[in-house]
């Protein structure tokens, strides 16, 4: 797959769109997207501080967030539970396969 099958301004109107929709669905914890996804808004937010190169990490999950990430993190992420945990780190195993 290259980056050619999209043009910029459609990535990035898709991209907008994941965010508000991450915002939206504060009532998915970033654990649950781990263990399923094997990435989650934390993740996003890295990628993006990776991709500018002068962006700070809390800068970039502020962004994706819509808050300040320690605010995002004591409105709605609760304690992980031991199954949690565990489909995490299961699922972000598969993540070394392709990265």
């Amino acid at each position: 797959m290259t980056d050619s099958i999209v043009t910029d301004a459609v990535a990035a109107t898709a991209f907008r769109r994941l965010v508000a929709h991450l915002q939206h669905r504060t009532d998915v914890e970033n654990i649950d997207l781990m263990g399923l996804a094997g990435f989650c808004r934390n993740c996003l937010a890295d990628w993006i501080a990776e991709a500018d190169g002068e962006m700070t990490r809390d800068q970039a999950r502020e962004i994706i967030h819509g808050m300040p990430f320690s605010e995002w993190k004591d409105r709605h992420q609760g304690e992980a539970t031991p199954q949690q945990i565990a489909k995490m780190q299961e699922s972000v195993a598969k993540n070394a396969d392709r990265h």
